[in-house]
């Protein structure tokens, strides 16, 4: 994506914030990203439905998998299955499996990787973009949508034009339609923080204090897994690289400044911030130890805020990851974007007895109207031009933070090859405990990256 583009995503989602934060304090709505449940679609989605295809009177039965991160506990997993519902109540022809699994799970980009490779594609799949779908995309496994949006005008102007930009791929086609964006930040327990005296971590500071006080009192600063360490190293070498930094990649070399945020993890480490199974847990044990009360902070994306409970989501904010010691960040650089989307499959494409259907229900799953009710569910940033309603305090936070973010930027596991990526997690451990130093760890990355080009 050319920097403008980057930049005009940035605009974008920062407008988009601050519109459904003026309109979203509506908390009486039962059904938004805090509780579950669903609120009427405005006027405008309403008015800005999707071009489906019209059921013939006798239609053949139809078969079709849909493989997304739309169940177990996410936020928007019933939200997502009352699409699907609706989409087979107007079809009854057509049976919907909707295979789930948590984007979590490393075994999550395994298997999408292995359907894909073995002619097990689904018909529509739900995946990230960048380096994560290049192998699939450039296999020809899925096909572009451009013409696809140009032949519906209803359904292209549904969407954000950046929205759109966003998900293209290096070859400059969408293979991808988007559903909703997310933010990334440090999501903190404000009680927890007040009971001890403990000042909000908007610096270095503050942080390597609250750190301090509250190890030795035996609740954990900063719930994160060494092995699942997606969000630590994401936002470590935001801090440390900046922005313009944190784009350079590995291909030509190590960034010394990706070094200097790796090496803050280990600073924090030696203060006592991660949970003493630190080793051992994954993601989602992290995310119990926060939404339990047991941790005063973790990082986290705009999905998390419906699995926490009620309680500690009540006395969540969100903050930028404050810049580390010799740092390039600015302490408002953010990760964030869009970064998924529904693939459709060439093989579900040739098949002259799925095609028609298997569009409708990406359209279906796209609609404005299908954007509104996920955003309101799962509180990320809507891909259409709506107002999701009902949203809770923690997700205006968010939203604010991203609104006054100085840059809004890729995941690096976006930017960098998968098996690059894995082994900078491989690192983390031996980084934090003093085994390996983040030049070592990161130079071995490298390798495997300039082996890539």
């Amino acid at each position: 994506m050319s920097k403008r583009s980057k930049m005009l995503l940035a605009v974008s989602m920062a407008s988009m914030m601050l519109l459904s934060a003026c309109g979203g304090g509506n908390n009486g709505n039962s059904g938004n990203a805090e509780s579950g449940a669903n609120a009427p679609a405005n006027n405008a989605a309403a008015n800005n439905t999707e071009k489906e295809a019209e059921p013939p009177a006798e239609a053949e039965p139809v078969s079709l998998r849909v493989f997304s991160t739309f169940g177990g506990t996410d936020a928007a997993r019933e939200s997502f299955q009352a699409l699907i519902d609706e989409f087979t109540a107007k079809y009854p022809n057509v049976t919907i499996n909707n295979d789930t699994m948590s984007a979590n799970d490393d075994s999550f980009r395994t298997k999408v990787n292995t359907d894909m490779n073995s002619g097990n594609e689904p018909d529509l799949l739900f995946y990230f973009v960048g380096k994560d779908a290049e192998g699939f995309v450039n296999a020809g496994k899925v096909v572009p949508l451009d013409e696809l949006l140009e032949a519906d005008a209803t359904w292209k102007n549904g969407y954000l034009p950046t929205a759109l930009e966003a998900v293209r791929q290096p070859d400059g086609k969408i293979y991808a339609a988007p559903l909703t964006g997310f933010y990334e930040g440090l999501f903190v327990n404000k009680k927890i923080f007040a009971d001890n005296g403990l000042e909000l971590p908007t610096d270095w500071a503050k942080m390597t204090a609250a750190v301090k006080a509250l190890s030795a009192k035996g609740i954990i600063p900063l719930s994160g897994p060494f092995d699942q360490s997606h969000y630590l190293i994401e936002h470590a070498i935001l801090s440390g690289a900046g922005a313009e930094g944190q784009k350079s990649g590995l291909a030509n070399g190590v960034n010394p400044d990706w070094e200097t945020g790796l090496a803050a993890l280990k600073e924090l480490y030696d203060l006592g911030a991660f949970p003493k199974d630190a080793a051992t847990i994954d993601l989602g044990m992290a995310a119990n130890y926060y939404s339990q009360g047991l941790a005063a902070m973790i990082i986290e994306g705009s999905w998390a805020l419906g699995g926490f409970e009620e309680s500690v989501r009540n006395e969540t904010t969100v903050l930028p990851f404050p810049t580390v010691p010799g740092g390039k960040g600015t302490g408002k650089d953010i990760v964030g974007g869009f970064g998924t989307g529904f693939y459709l499959s060439k093989k579900t494409f040739d098949d002259a007895k799925k095609k028609d259907m298997a569009i409708a229900l990406m359209k279906h799953l796209t609609s404005p109207d299908a954007i509104k009710k996920v955003s309101e569910a799962n509180g990320g940033t809507p891909a259409a031009d709506v107002q999701p309603e009902g949203l809770g305090q923690a997700t205006l936070d968010g939203f604010k933070m991203a609104a006054e973010a100085t840059s809004i930027n890729a995941p690096v596991d976006s930017q960098i090859d998968p098996e690059t990526f894995t082994t900078i997690r491989a690192g983390i451990q031996p980084i934090v405990k003093g085994e390996k130093t983040p030049k070592a760890a990161l130079e071995e990355a490298q390798k495997i990256e300039a082996s890539k080009q």
